[in-house]
């Protein structure tokens, strides 16, 4: 009963990084355009895209070392 629960957390987890994962691409998809696109907002944004792009890489590791404990 105890494992079964162990795992249902797990998998509520997983759903909710790739949740988290998806969102976050969907907002580096449009923002990194638009940003590269209008002049003098590149050296404005850098730091911020540069922080979306590690916290996308981030969440990328984290899922699968999550994903890789509950298969």
């Amino acid at each position: 009963y105890n494992k079964k629960i162990g795992v249902f957390f797990m998998v509520i987890i997983i759903q909710l990084l790739v949740f988290l994962l998806i969102t976050l691409s969907t907002i580096l998809v449009v923002s990194i355009p638009v940003t590269l696109a209008s002049p003098g907002e590149w050296e404005q944004s850098k730091n911020l895209i540069y922080t979306g792009a590690g916290l996308w890489a981030g969440l990328v590791i984290l899922t699968g070392i999550i994903n890789s404990l509950v298969a």
